[in-house]
């Protein structure tokens, strides 16, 4: 049951329209303009600073933790250093457009055009990218729906999980600045990196410096606002905020409120910094148990009082918008900021670490309902029992919540790539499925490569099957042999990562050059210690980007139709097969009904899952073969956003008989609709695939009918089908559990269904957020109603 107070954020949370706030862009720019020159770390610092200092402070009705990104409760932000041109041609339409829009007035639109924009031309790490990337390169991974890496030249990196354990509740922002000040007097101009040692080090100062202002000027906005109130309970509340905020964020947290506040709190410095995507919380259960355990001590909350904290942290996280351009959105779509908040699991030590918060944050997502943080769980055969209950029983719910993911999997994911066992144990989740951990600095959803591209462009000459342009390797399709068609969808597929890799370089070149982040290496320990970034390597792991794979079940039953009818039973000709894909089955139905009859990932067939299989292992060879800008082997992963929309988008026809422009297939899972065996072959199918090497993260997406989860004894069932799952070496499972019904009358009357969370692929969002493609994709998902 909502509290009045949590109720009525709620409402605000649902039926306020996402709003763009202009202030940090013009307060950042005003500094920009002061410092030209001086080192990027400092300008990036001041600039930080300055926003500290001047952006003014808001607190909204009712509010328990404070701190507004801008003046809007639902609010985005510009962040013209990253990029504006797309800003520029997008924002006379941001209200109207299909997937995630934005209020934004015409004064406003004005101010920037006039005030912001000019300052950044040719400045912005967009238009630096675009100005370096080769015009071959250019035509498969910009904007192509090929291979997609704009995230990384028009936005910000993100995939931080700050380390609160060992840096900020341990030392506040003062205890970090004390130590930058001593390194600060041991460093020597005449060493050859001293220079930029000393740059770091003042800049992470200043970014400390303003933090502790921040704090401070919302600790007088609260007392104020306290003077006015004439509710006595929320003149206390005021007080209190006050007081909080004068100690918080510069010194260590006491109770559960201080903490709360605390990683709020960086959490906008995070925003205000970079506007980034995946700024996860971690393993919150973990980090912040101390201060529930203080709070029930010492009587100051019962776990009420703690959950309904919890909610109004909930709450922030989800009113802050990532503004995105309408390309990013087709593949993030949702308003999805990506903050990922773990909990469950073992300890470092190996023994199982769920305690009591582990349950009060399952409990604040099913009574919330808000799209953030994306809640993960870890589970083992040695997670309660009782946890296992509550995980089924949010799962019943419907919303997609939790993402479910294997404890000993994760662990092994990140042992592949050369954590230490105690570090490997402590994993969180990153963005959506990314087995992460809080001393790492990688790039965790780099590149969308569409495999099915390669199916296209080896049937097709090389040629889009939709404008006939010359898109990838040119060659031949008159194959005398499977093999041959198979080692041709190889050769484009290796021509696709080529590109990735080369659009990853070039990006993570320039983010390094242009925008050091002293903010987020200020909780590395070892960052501080060897005065260096982490864009310059000072973090404690440093792993290559990740490349994620759209397509793996399409293509692979792609391949398997053009094996089984044209070589294997020779019901028709190869030149049949791809005539009937150049001309979207049109007069072939026939023939497409026989290629949808054949065998399809994900109903535990080894004639099509050995495909898939070897496409996954050929992904991971291929994608480590590389090294990045650090000399780091890439990463590859089958994670799952709403990638595989607009990757399908720019297909023709495919030879499973989907017709052209269809979605294809996200993560490991099946494409949607195919999987008509039960959830236990679909699961066999997945399992095949060896996940552990993917440390990008793998994901498979469900749909089972409500009534598979209506009883206890179902959901312990289903608790038991997801263990053996992951026995098989299996990383995650998520389910959705609303009928169709549901979803086709909040289609029809989205008014009555605000609130109503689905699960799209490594996320859940509001399902009225979603444009109606998107939410006739998840509708046509296999909904299974038996094991």
């Amino acid at each position: 049951m909502l509290t009045e107070r949590i109720q009525k954020a709620k409402d605000a949370y649902v039926n306020d329209k996402p709003a763009i706030s202009c202030e940090r862009a013009r307060i950042w720019t005003e500094s920009y303009r002061k410092t030209e020159g001086e080192a990027p770390a400092i300008r990036r610092a001041k600039a930080f600073k300055a926003v500290c200092e001047e952006m003014e402070p808001y607190i909204f009705e009712g509010e328990l933790i404070v701190g507004s990104v801008g003046e809007f409760r639902k609010c985005g932000i510009l962040t013209p250093e990253f990029s504006w041109t797309w800003v520029d041609k997008e924002m006379d339409h941001f209200s109207d457009r299909a997937q995630d829009p934005y209020e934004m007035t015409e004064a406003q639109r004005d101010f920037v055009r006039r005030e912001i924009f000019p300052y950044w031309k040719g400045k912005s790490v967009e238009e630096l990218f675009l100005a370096q990337i080769p015009k071959e390169t250019a035509l498969l991974g910009v904007d192509s729906g090929i291979v997609d890496t704009d995230s990384k030249w028009r936005q910000s990196v993100g995939e931080i999980t700050p380390d609160y354990e060992d840096g900020l509740f341990k030392k506040g922002w003062n205890g970090i600045i004390a130590e930058c000040r001593e390194k600060l007097s041991a460093v020597r101009l005449t060493d050859p990196h001293g220079l930029d040692k000393k740059n770091f080090y003042e800049s992470v100062i200043l970014c400390g410096e303003g933090m502790i202002t921040l704090g401070k000027r919302y600790s007088r906005k609260a007392r104020a606002m306290a003077m006015e109130e004439t509710d006595d309970a929320r003149k206390k509340e005021l007080l209190q905020i006050a007081s909080i905020c004068e100690k918080i964020p510069g010194e260590p947290p006491q109770t559960f409120q201080e903490a709360l506040q605390m990683v709020w709190f960086y959490q906008w410095g995070g925003i205000i910094m970079e506007n980034p995507l995946s700024l996860n919380i971690g393993r919150f259960d973990q980090f912040m148990y101390p201060y529930y355990r203080y709070d029930i001590d010492h009587r100051i909350h019962d776990d009420q009082g703690i959950l309904e904290l919890i909610e109004c942290f909930w709450l922030k996280l989800s009113e802050w918008v990532w503004t995105i351009s309408a390309n990013t959105a087709d593949f993030f779509a949702g308003y999805n900021q990506f903050q990922n908040l773990t909990v469950g699991g073992s300890d470092r030590k190996g023994k199982d670490a769920t305690n009591e918060l582990s349950y009060l944050a399952l409990k604040a997502t099913g009574e919330v309902k808000t799209h953030q943080p994306g809640l993960s769980v870890r589970i083992s055969h040695e997670s309660p029992r009782a946890f296992l209950e509550a995980v089924m029983d949010l799962v019943a719910q419907g919303t997609g919540f939790p993402a479910i993911h294997s404890d000993r999997t994760g662990y092994q994911m990140l042992k592949n790539l050369g954590y230490s066992t105690e570090d490997a144990r402590d994993w969180n989740n990153c963005g959506c499925v990314v087995p992460h951990f809080r001393k790492t600095f990688e790039w965790t959803s780099t590149a969308n490569v569409n495999f099915s591209a390669a199916v296209e462009y080896a049937t097709n000459g090389g040629k889009s099957r939709l404008t006939g342009k010359q898109m990838g390797l040119p060659m031949d399709r008159n194959f005398k042999s499977y093999e041959e068609l198979e080692e041709a969808f190889y050769r484009q597929f290796d021509h696709l990562i080529e590109t990735a890799v080369t659009c990853a370089i070039l990006a993570q070149k320039i983010q390094k050059e242009q925008i050091p982040r002293p903010y987020f290496s200020a909780l590395s320990e070892e960052c501080l210690a060897s005065g260096k970034d982490m864009v310059d390597g000072g973090a404690r792991y440093n792993i290559g980007p990740v490349l994620t794979g759209i397509g793996l079940a399409e293509s692979a039953n792609s391949l398997a139709a053009v094996k089984k009818l044209v070589f294997d039973d020779r019901v028709c000709s190869l030149e049949e097969m791809l005539d009937a894909c150049d001309k979207n089955w049109q007069g072939c139905e026939e023939l497409r009904q026989m290629a949808e009859n054949c065998p399809k990932y994900g109903n535990d067939d080894d004639y099509v899952d050995d495909i898939a299989r070897r496409i996954e292992n050929h992904f991971y060879k291929e994608t480590v073969s590389f090294r990045d800008y650090y000399g780091h082997p890439f990463t590859s992963a089958f994670m799952g956003i709403s990638n595989f929309i607009p990757t399908g988008r720019v297909l023709g026809a495919t030879p499973s008989g989907r017709k052209a422009k269809d979605p294809i297939s996200e993560g490991v899972s099946p494409v949607g609709g195919t999987d008509t065996s039960t959830p236990l072959a679909a699961m066999r199918s997945c399992a095949k695939m060896d996940q552990d090497i993917h440390s990008g993260g793998t994901l498979l997406n469900m749909r089972l009918s409500h009534d598979l989860v209506a009883t206890r004894r179902q959901r312990n069932l289903l608790t038991s089908i997801v263990q053996s799952f992951f026995d098989m070496g299996a990383f995650h499972i998520q389910f959705n559990t609303l009928s169709t019904e549901t979803l086709l009358d909040a289609q029809k009357h989205p008014e009555n269904y605000k609130d109503l969370l689905v699960r799209v692929a490594g996320y859940s969002t509001q399902f009225v957020h979603l444009s109606k493609g998107l939410q006739d994709s998840i509708i046509s998902r296999s909904v299974h109603d038996s094991f």
